[in-house]
């Protein structure tokens, strides 16, 4: 029996106002934050084409009820996190790393 694949998908607003669609990959807590490891989602084949099939890591932040997600501002933290989120997704999806 084939398992069926339903991705979690979340959509952002940024700054601009404009949306962007994402796959949720993953999320962790860290004694520091929660983050989320997202994908992007497109609806042409050429944007996919295009894209450089690289994860955008982000930091979750709750304010007033509100959740917001927030580039990580830290070098080293942002290091940490994708070290990570690196590790988990190569069990998950059983990828090798290319370096």
């Amino acid at each position: 029996m084939s398992e069926e694949y339903n991705p979690d998908i979340v959509t952002v607003i940024d700054e601009n106002g404009e949306e962007h669609i994402f796959e949720e990959l993953d999320r962790i807590e860290t004694d520091k934050a929660k983050y989320v490891a997202l994908l992007p989602v497109y609806d042409e084949a050429q944007e996919i084409l295009d894209d450089d099939g690289e994860c955008i890591i982000l930091k979750v932040s709750e304010e007033n009820g509100e959740t917001y997600l927030e580039p990580i501002e830290d070098d080293d933290e942002y290091d940490e996190v994708g070290r990570i989120f690196e590790e988990r997704l190569e069990d998950m999806f059983s990828f090798e790393n290319e370096d």
